[in-house]
């Protein structure tokens, strides 16, 4: 009996270390944050990481509906539903949805995962960080977006006196302004609830008053980052506030967090040199809520980033007085844009912007009424040395444009000109024609109009003396298709255009 009760004991240990070993293995290849207490997580997506439980939380999107999301002050909206994780090796993710799922599409193509799916059961595997949307039975409105963030390094000590930490939990917060060698930290678990100050505030931005934002950084090598969740879904649309706000600072970090809901401009980067903005997720549904908006900075890099924006999700601008643009590059980023553009410059181009690129990144859905890739040039600077380079887009309606002119967006007499624009191995799919998506002509006047062509292509320049120049389009496919010069719509005021 002693001898079997010590087999028994000893196959338990056994038992209980391999357990221990494989849980532990679990651990050491991904990192799931529990959410914090009071918030409402997603009734239609479940999903588990390596047999780990995810939060699946939702955020505001615009409606499906072309009409009302060219209205938002309708107030219609559909709810999108967000889980991330960190991970280090290649996982299996599982995805529990509410009802029989009888199709899946898992974006971006590029990423080449191929799910398997029975009941109400979806799993495949992630193998490297990235950006996932999962649509379900056709459903591509509210799907589910999935982040699978590398492990973090170098986590800030909460006990620095130079580091503002939000630990797990919720946190109310009206304005927080960082300086010189400071560093917000937004850990995983946390969830920032931004809100409006008692005593309201305003900050000068490009010669301008404005609300002061809820995260401000300032002076130089500043950061914000973490896992965290920053949702600005509280503050009314009438006394809106731009997210993040770096201004007038060098050697800047924006990493890893998510926005849900920004009111405004999500990450507006102005005056600023030195600037990397990685691995950002933002969700936003509210008119002007852009992305990443790079103004009158230098030196910056933005990438591996999600962004599923209701107007422009990475454009690069500049403004009289505040500085050229110079050196900003754009890569391995996945975008969903609901309105405006998806890689873009202008409209407003006081100084001149130089060296700017936009490569290996995923345009998954682009269904606005505005060009997925653009120059667009509306006051009287010079635009040069533009490259827009392997870029996948899977819904395009109107695809490519060079565009000089007067629009609403103008604030200068005269106009300006464009100079060496690169457009190579561009992939894309047109998206169906739908005459019930409206939206503005280009020009002072903003007309209506109503997209009548695929994935339409355009160069126009505005007279003899503002012209674009030097424009190559080499290697655009466009359903399945090299395209041809008579695809491109060209004005005289347009030189030097290539097609290989």
């Amino acid at each position: 009996m002693k001898i079997q009760r010590k087999v028994v004991l000893l196959c338990s240990l056994v038992i209980f270390l391999g357990l221990t070993a494989c849980s532990q293995k679990a651990v050491e290849k991904v990192k799931v944050y529990p959410a914090p207490e009071g918030i409402e997580l997603s009734k239609t997506f479940k999903v588990s990481v390596e047999g780990q439980n995810v939060p699946v939380y939702t955020s505001k999107i615009p409606p499906d509906n072309p009409i009302p999301r060219l209205n938002p002050n309708r107030g219609d909206y559909g709810l999108a539903s967000i889980a991330f994780f960190d991970m280090n090796e290649s996982v299996t993710v599982s995805v529990n949805y509410t009802e029989k799922v009888n199709s899946v599409k898992i974006l971006p193509t590029s990423y080449g995962i191929k799910p398997k799916f029975e009941g109400n059961t979806i799993t495949f595997e992630i193998d490297q960080p990235g950006h996932v949307t999962v649509e379900v039975n056709d459903d591509w409105h509210e799907s589910l977006h999935i982040s699978a963030n590398p492990f973090e390094e170098n986590i800030p000590d909460p006990n620095d006196p130079n580091v503002i930490y939000f630990g797990p939990g919720i946190h109310n917060v009206s304005q927080v302004t960082i300086s010189d060698n400071q560093t917000i930290y937004i850990a995983g678990g946390a969830y920032i609830r931004c809100g409006v100050p008692e005593k309201e505030e305003e900050i000068e931005v490009r010669g301008h008053l404005r609300k002061k934002p809820t995260f401000i950084l300032e002076g130089k090598n500043v950061a914000i980052r973490g896992r965290g969740i920053i949702d600005q879904s509280a503050i009314p649309k009438k006394i809106r506030r731009y997210t993040i706000l770096a201004h007038k600072a060098k050697e800047v970090t924006i990493e890893g967090v998510t926005v849900f809901d920004p009111s405004h401009w999500t990450i507006p980067i102005q005056s600023c040199d030195n600037v990397h903005v990685d691995n950002i997720k933002i969700i936003g549904w509210r008119g002007n809520a852009d992305g990443v908006d790079i103004t009158s900075s230098r030196d910056l890099l933005v990438e591996n980033c999600f962004m599923r924006t209701f107007d422009d999700a990475v454009v690069v601008k500049s403004f009289g007085g505040h500085g050229e643009v110079n050196n900003v590059h754009t890569r391995k980023c996945v975008v969903w844009n609901e309105l405006a553009h998806s890689l873009s410059i202008g409209a407003e181009v006081h100084e001149n912007i130089s060296n700017v690129l936009f490569e290996d990144c995923d345009v998954i859905h682009d269904v606005g009424r505005e060009t997925a890739l653009r120059v667009y040039h509306c006051d009287d600077a010079v635009i040069s040395n533009v490259t827009f380079q392997n870029i996948r887009i899977e819904e395009a309606r109107r695809l490519i444009s060079c565009w000089i002119g007067k629009t609403r967006w103008t604030e200068t007499e005269e106009r300006g000109n464009i100079r060496n624009v690169l457009f190579k191995d561009i992939t894309a799919t047109s998206a169906p024609i739908d005459t019930t998506l409206t939206g503005f002509q280009d020009g002072p006047d903003w007309k209506p109009y109503i997209i009548k062509d695929h994935a339409s292509m355009q160069l126009i320049g505005f007279d003899e003396e503002h012209t674009i120049e030097g424009v190559v389009f080499n290697n655009v496919i466009l359903d399945g298709k090299p395209i041809t010069k008579e695809q491109i719509t060209v004005n005289e005021f347009v030189k030097n255009v290539e097609i290989k």
